[in-house]
Parts: C-alpha cells; sequence; structure tokens
C-alpha cells in the first residue's frame, strides 16, 4: 500500500509494465525498461533493498541464536510427582480433644480453634448437648474452618442458623 500513489499515476498498461519490472528485478533479472517505469520502481526499489538487509539480520541473528543451543531438550525421565513419592506425606493431623478432667479448662479443639469449659455451658444453657456436638462436628469437617477467629462464636451463629428460634429458647411467655 505504500506505492499505491505511483500505481495510481500511470495507466494500466504503465503499471502492467511496473509490475513485471519488479517481478524480473526480484528474480535478479536486471530488467530494462523505459525511463518513466524506471522513475516509478526507483522508490520501490529502494524499498525492496532496505527490506532485504532487515531480513538478511534477522536471518543471522537467528542462525546465531540456534547456534547457541536454541531450547533445552526434554528430560528423558518424567518428573516424578507427589503422587508416585515412594514414601507419602504424612496427612495433617487434627487433633480433636474432648476432657474430662477438672485440671483441664478446654472442653474440644481442633486445628487452630478451641472452646473452654464455661462458654460449653454457655451454649449448653440454650441448646442441648447433642446439638451442640453435632455443630461442632460439622465445623470441624467444614473445608473453610480456617477462617474463623473464635469456635465458640462460630458454634453459636450456627446454631442459631440451625433451629428457628422458637425451639431454642428454653422459657415460655405466660400466654402459652
Amino acid at each position: 500500500m505504500d506505492q499505491r500513489g505511483i500505481f495510481d499515476k500511470l495507466s494500466d498498461e504503465q503499471a502492467g509494465k511496473l509490475i513485471k519490472h519488479i517481478f524480473s528485478y526480484c528474480a535478479d533479472e536486471n530488467p530494462e525498461a523505459e525511463f518513466i517505469i524506471d522513475i516509478a520502481f526507483e522508490s520501490i526499489k529502494q524499498t525492496l533493498k532496505r527490506d532485504l538487509k532487515k531480513y538478511n539480520v534477522f536471518v543471522d541473528r537467528q542462525r546465531i541464536n540456534g547456534a547457541k543451543g536454541g531450547r533445552p531438550k526434554k528430560p528423558k525421565e518424567t518428573q516424578k510427582t507427589q503422587a508416585f513419592f515412594e514414601k507419602p506425606k504424612k496427612p495433617d493431623s487434627v487433633s480433636v480433644s474432648v476432657s474430662d478432667s477438672p485440671n483441664e479448662s478446654i472442653y474440644r479443639s481442633f486445628a487452630h480453634l478451641s472452646m473452654s469449659k464455661d462458654e460449653f455451658k454457655k451454649l449448653e444453657s440454650v441448646y442441648s448437648q447433642e446439638t451442640i456436638d453435632s455443630v461442632l462436628d460439622a465445623i470441624e469437617n467444614f473445608k473453610q474452618n480456617k477462617k474463623y477467629k473464635s469456635l465458640y462464636l462460630t458454634a453459636k451463629n450456627w446454631l442459631k442458623k440451625e433451629q428457628p428460634k422458637s425451639e431454642h429458647t428454653k422459657f415460655k411467655a405466660a400466654w402459652q
């Protein structure tokens, strides 16, 4: 498209001769042409020479890079993945402890969370032990429990969501 202006100013016959002249030049035939075609061809010739120099520089650079060794070859042995280790990794241990001894003040703990006996008694005043333990089991098995900061508050929220308000209150109004 750089040379369109030249072709637009030539007649169709002259444009056809110019195209044939370009093909002959690219085939290293050293073509001879009439004066107007030679003038029109001169800028095209300079563009072709400039592009050829750029191409040769590119080819030389690629040749040098290829001589350096190019891309590293693939290893003959495949890398061993964790699934194929001789000795498997030990799983992360999760300790659950329910203590009845009077010396310890922790009712239950796992991962990074724990609940004291006092906190358990607060929950037990509203909910049954079975319900509390089932919610604690659910929290322990919940994959995203690492986000929680307090086992007591988490259990309290989960218990609220689990039972409707009318079921988990121990007192009844006088008119009921």
